[in-house]
């Protein structure tokens, strides 16, 4: 069903369309968004209503993917910040090369003998597989919130992987389509194809720079420029490149979004934000189209083997590599097995197969086609419907969301508070009636429900029936003791906090049990700290950033009966046990006080050595 060009306009907009429409319903149920694309792909193909096809596009296809990939990859370059990775913990270095290598080599493998197909093309599958990628990544962690080191790991590993693994890729297919096997000319091949796009990446990368930086974009749109500069840059990387080398636009792209990525450009937020928003437009539509244009007969001529295949990916490979990449590491049991459990593939793979498999075709070679698409997309079909799908209560049941904290009031206090939380990791969520501080909230990133907090449902609705704590922080004291009464005695969180705003307040609040925070004692408290004790509020002042203070309570073998002397050996450095809980009563230890279970025991220190700590006093659970 070819289109003409007014019918190609429509089809183009109704998909962006539905994308959109796929984003918004991803928000509203809290489900990833490429599970409601991948579906929108499938209803619109030839499969079901058969308004889009593989004939829909003419000629355009294979253009308009490669495209969309060229910004996808370069998009993806662009946030990979070289000091987050040497700042990032050693596991995630070793996700993305020997958890890397681990995943090349075991789909390969798996491939070859299952499917009984060239050890070449399962190389060529295995490479595609490797990735992740942001674009499933980053909508399950804004439905999932995990800790940051996980969330972290995640997101490098899908960046990092989404970028070496289509250059990996392109190495391979261009040694298929050109019979190359010896190693002289494969090396030779992936020296060409890399080079080419580094050097074009390069040039685009420093001339993009130099007039970002020394060159007037007009006072008065500086902003727009620059963003349209960028963007322009991308496809002109990716443009040049393949123009002087079939298949390395993908090495271009990524070079160019790396460099500029790093480099002090100005309006580099505006220019993010531009490129996320033009990213997500065409991630929406590549994504429905290239599910539309799967034909199932591909997938069912894979039979069991191919289900096997993608069984084995996901809860073989996929769990070996993430336990031997984060080994010796700080990940809990629990975020070691959601990592595991939680790594579909997305844009990248479906994109470039569907690019290789067009060029198979013309080189008069569907059987590596047909094996091609099939297997990429069945695992990304198995992946996304059962790990982004089930994220939530993959996470839920492994316990590795943070702990949850519910906070009525958007004003600054509340809007601080819940910061200075998020920053540690923990899942907060703000609850504001006025709409303006509903805006400002979420203009910060804050998580926020908008309803009144002295409405049992709207609280219900914000999740309070499963917070562990319940702050109120609005500057109304009748509001407050309202929100504590209520969330006293229909949800029971371990914690009420309370902002009292009148000192004469506190006695009304701490009668019902609520832990009264008086603004003006805390306001006093801090100026009488700073005056006696100005080193001490100085460092707590950092807490979250560089230091750390965290509770916990021992439950773990390693801890019990020890003495402080026993444990101290045992400790990350710059990490000590500050207090001791005991039956009501806290005491400073000293070397020969003994541990009990469930005494609470306060740890001080660097950030890093806390959370590290955190890992040996109670493994399995933070």
């Amino acid at each position: 069903m070819a289109a003409g060009s007014g019918n190609l306009i429509t089809l183009v907009a109704a998909l962006i369309g539905v994308g959109v429409v796929a984003q918004i319903l991803s928000d509203r149920f809290r489900i990833p968004s490429v599970v409601f694309l991948l579906a929108s792909g499938v209803i619109l193909g030839p499969e079901v209503l058969g308004i889009v096809g593989p004939d829909s596009f003419g000629n355009a296809l294979s253009v308009i993917v490669g495209l969309s990939v060229a910004i996808i990859v370069f998009e993806g370059a662009f946030h990979l910040r070289i000091g987050r990775l040497r700042e990032a913990p050693a596991a995630t270095f070793k996700l993305v090369t020997l958890g890397a290598v681990i995943a090349l080599v075991g789909t390969a493998v798996t491939i070859h003998y299952l499917l009984g197909v060239d050890w070449f093309v399962s190389a060529l599958i295995g490479a595609l597989l490797v990735a992740t990628g942001p674009t499933v990544i980053a909508p399950i962690l804004e439905v999932v919130p995990v800790r940051n080191r996980v969330g972290t790991a995640l997101e490098t590993e899908g960046i990092v992987n989404d970028v070496t693994a289509a250059i990996l890729a392109v190495v391979i297919f261009e040694a298929i389509i050109q019979d190359v096997r010896a190693p002289a000319e494969l090396l030779a091949l992936f020296t060409q194809r890399l080079g080419t796009g580094l050097i074009v990446g390069v040039i685009v990368a420093g001339i993009v720079f130099y007039a970002l930086r020394y060159i007037d974009l007009s006072p008065g749109n500086a902003p727009q420029n620059a963003r349209l500069l960028v963007l322009g840059g991308a496809l002109v990387a990716y443009g040049a490149a393949e123009a002087v080398a079939t298949e390395a636009g993908i090495a271009a792209v990524a070079t160019a979004g790396i460099l500029l990525g790093n480099a002090d450009v100005p309006y580099e937020e505006e220019i993010t934000d531009f490129k996320g928003d033009i990213t997500l437009i065409v991630l929406s539509f590549v994504f429905i189209t290239l599910a539309a244009l799967l034909q199932f007969e591909y997938l069912a001529a894979l039979g069991l083997a191919g289900i096997l295949v993608a069984v084995v990916v996901a809860l073989v490979i996929r769990p070996a590599l993430v336990f031997i990449s984060t080994a010796g590491d700080r990940f809990t049991r629990g975020e070691r097995l959601f990592m595991s459990f939680v790594g579909p593939r997305g844009i990248i793979p479906a994109s470039v197969a569907t690019l290789f498999a067009v060029e198979f075709r013309a080189e008069g070679m569907p059987e590596v086609a047909n094996a091609l698409v099939g297997t990429v997309f069945l695992v990304i079909f198995l992946t996304v419907a059962f790990e982004a799908g089930f994220a939530r209560q993959i996470a839920e049941f492994l316990d590795v969301i943070p702990m949850r904290v519910i906070i009525i009031g958007a004003g600054d206090v509340g809007r601080t508070l819940a910061r200075r939380l998020e920053e540690r990791g923990e899942n907060v969520v703000l609850v504001e009636r006025d709409v303006n501080s509903v805006e400002k909230a979420r203009n910060e990133g804050l998580t926020v429900h908008h309803g009144d907090g002295t409405d049992t449902e709207v609280l219900r609705s914000a999740g309070a029936e499963n917070a562990k704590i319940v702050a109120t922080t609005t500057g109304d004291d009748d509001v407050n003791l309202l929100v504590a009464q209520l969330a006293d005695s229909k949800f029971s969180p371990d914690t009420i906090l309370a902002r009292v705003n009148n000192p004469d307040n506190v006695d009304a609040f701490e009668d019902l049990g609520v832990r009264a925070i008086s603004a003006v004692d805390a306001t006093a408290m801090a100026f009488d700290g700073y005056i006696e004790r100005p080193s001490l509020v100085n460092w707590m002042s950092e807490i979250g950033e560089n230091g750390e203070v965290q509770e916990i309570e021992v439950t773990s073998d390693e801890l019990v009966g020890k003495t402080l002397s026993d444990i101290g050996p045992k400790l990350p450095p710059r990490c000590l046990i500050a207090l001791i809980s005991r039956d009501g009563e806290t005491i400073v230890p000293d070397g020969d006080c003994r541990l009990e279970r469930g005494d609470r025991i306060t740890l001080i220190g660097d950030d890093e050595s806390v959370f590290e700590a955190l890992s040996f006093a109670h493994p399995d659970d933070e």
